[in-house]
């Protein structure tokens, strides 16, 4: 993507009402005035509040809002203008039960209450398959107690990918740490009775992944 490209992107953001930016300072050094008010001051509802960490180009919210109108969902990524696409079709197509935040994942408690979340999702997120980059893996441990602190007691967690290595890794310390897996499917595109929400909203790369037979991968479970 040009770089004038990025920078009508980012423009734009800041114009839709869809869209939240705090700054890191906002969020790390004082009390962010959206943390425990979602709800409240952006969708107006009581509704169930779901997540989609690195949303990427937003598709996979965007899919998840029209497909549950009565859940609020909010897609978080540091690159605005990826999410930028997703804001503008919530917009134009009249979807109010899909916003965006732009903020690291590693900074997700600052953003959302304790217990304020319903319902996490992680769409193909990097495995980082090196051994140096397991910090950065967003179902490592420290990450899963970050989600933990959010989520309400009997909060879901929703992981797919493309990465055999990543389901693997995170089957295995699920397994290990003693959390609830409810779901575990190596490709869920050829077993019968895959839940909906997975095989009938696609990323654009899970649909290239697809045509070249790449297996789609999925777990669902509850942190301990």
């Amino acid at each position: 993507m040009g770089s004038k490209n990025k920078l009508k992107r980012f423009r734009e953001n800041e114009t839709f009402s869809n869209v939240f930016q705090p700054s890191r300072e906002a969020l790390v050094d004082a009390e962010f005035d959206l943390k425990g008010h979602w709800n409240e001051k952006v969708f107006k509802n009581d509704n169930p509040l779901v997540l989609e960490l690195g949303c990427g180009k937003g598709e996979y919210s965007v899919g998840l809002a029209q497909k549950f109108p009565n859940k609020n969902f909010v897609g978080i990524d540091i690159k605005g203008a990826r999410f930028w696409r997703g804001a503008k079709t919530a917009i134009e197509d009249g979807i109010p039960n899909v916003a965006f935040l732009r903020t690291q994942i590693e900074l997700i408690e600052y953003a959302f209450a304790k217990g304020e979340v319903d319902e996490i999702w992680i769409t193909f997120p990097d495995p980082q398959i090196k051994y140096k980059r397991t910090k950065h893996r967003m179902t490592n441990t420290e990450f899963l107690e970050k989600y933990k602190s959010i989520l309400k007691p009997d909060g879901i967690m929703n992981l797919k990918t493309d990465s055999e290595f990543m389901h693997g890794y995170t089957l295995g310390l699920l397994h290990g740490a003693g959390h609830e897996v409810l779901y575990a499917n190596h490709d869920v595109y050829k077993q019968e009775g895959s839940p909906e929400e997975v095989t009938e909203i696609q990323t654009f790369y899970e649909s290239q992944y697809l045509v070249k037979g790449k297996a789609i991968t999925y777990i669902r479970f509850k942190i301990k």
